[in-house]
């Protein structure tokens, strides 16, 4: 169907409406004023019937081309090439002011005026099921010591240290008589290479230690020669020898010491005697020589009466303060030096 009949069926009007519509979409402004030029020539007779535009008609004429808008949108791309704002390419660098490393050292334990404080390590856990998991029931401060060549210690250990115990390795070393201390004891005459050898299976199976204590002992913490590899291998792991002093003579501090390593031995042994009145007497002892000396250690076992006795015993005030047996240690350490 052509232009005349378009016109002649629906009217100069409505026609001249679809070719406006037509123009915004092609090509804006520009289209719209050639519309009229368009139409003229290509309907010259047409054009002059149709007479003045209508009021819908007059409604699609606007003005071209378009007015220049000064919200149009920018150039965002390439961007200016020098990064740094003219003012401050030119400013002096900043002054970093001097950062002093924290002081990383565990904080001493607060001291209460006219009160000791006590520190307990109950050893030879991880074989005895039962009496190392009452063990664990203890105050978070009691220190536990683990045989390494129990089967059920790595997994005890873990769940000690997790519930914020001081995890300790107790390494079996020789005693002076027959006693067997157990697999991979700490001989004396061993040479340095085999005494390492028997450490490191001894630290790598108890997880999450912060040092060791010796479980029997009293002839291999007599001899300097042997204890030197011992200490060579604490001091490269970081770790610490609480001495249990199961014999008159220890060179465990002197070796130690010479090393580098953080060493104290135990005050009071709980559980020698393990009838109940002997433990209630040791527990006693302890109290007396914290108030004395200001600090004491002591050590004992997964015992039925030492640990029922030292249960109800910590839960009542003696004039001392249960803390770890780290900050026990640094005490003893700190007033043996102020006292020489």
């Amino acid at each position: 169907m052509g232009f005349r009949s378009l016109i002649r069926r629906y009217g100069i009007d409505a026609v001249l409406g679809v070719l406006s519509g037509a123009a915004v979409l092609a090509g804006g402004g520009a289209a719209m004023a050639g519309i009229g030029i368009f139409a003229g020539a290509l309907l010259p007779d047409m054009a002059a019937q149709a007479g003045p535009p209508s009021a819908d008609s007059a409604r699609l004429t606007f003005a071209a081309p378009f007015a220049a808008s000064r919200y149009a949108p920018q150039v965002l791309f390439p961007v200016d090439a020098s990064p740094v704002p003219e003012w401050l390419a030119d400013a002096p660098p900043p002054r970093l002011a001097r950062l002093t490393p924290p002081d990383i050292r565990p904080a001493a334990p607060p001291r209460v005026a006219g009160r000791g404080v006590i520190a307990i390590c109950i050893d030879d856990l991880g074989e005895d099921i039962a009496g190392t998991d009452r063990a664990m029931a203890l105050p978070k401060e009691v220190a536990l010591s683990f045989l390494p060549y129990a089967d059920a210690t790595p997994f005890l250990a873990e769940s000690a240290g997790r519930k914020g115990h001081t995890i300790l390795a107790h390494v079996p070393m020789q005693a002076i008589g027959p006693s067997n201390p157990g697999p991979m004891a700490l001989m004396v005459g061993m040479s340095h290479a085999e005494i390492a050898r028997r450490m490191a299976y001894a630290l790598n199976r108890v997880p999450g230690i912060s040092g060791i204590n010796n479980h029997e002992g009293s002839r291999f913490t007599a001899n300097a020669e042997g204890l030197v590899p011992v200490a060579a291998a604490l001091k490269a792991r970081g770790l610490f020898f609480f001495d249990s002093r199961t014999g008159a003579v220890s060179k465990v501090g002197t070796v130690a010491q010479d090393a580098g390593v953080e060493t104290a031995s135990r005050d009071i042994f709980l559980d020698d005697d393990p009838r109940p009145a002997a433990v209630a007497t040791q527990l006693e002892e302890l109290a007396r020589v914290a108030r004395r000396n200001g600090v004491a250690i002591a050590i004992g076992h997964p015992r039925d009466a030492t640990l029922t006795l030292l249960t109800e015993w910590l839960k009542q005030d003696h004039g001392v303060r249960l803390v770890s047996l780290q900050d026990a240690m640094r005490l003893k350490r700190e007033r043996a030096l102020a006292s020489r």
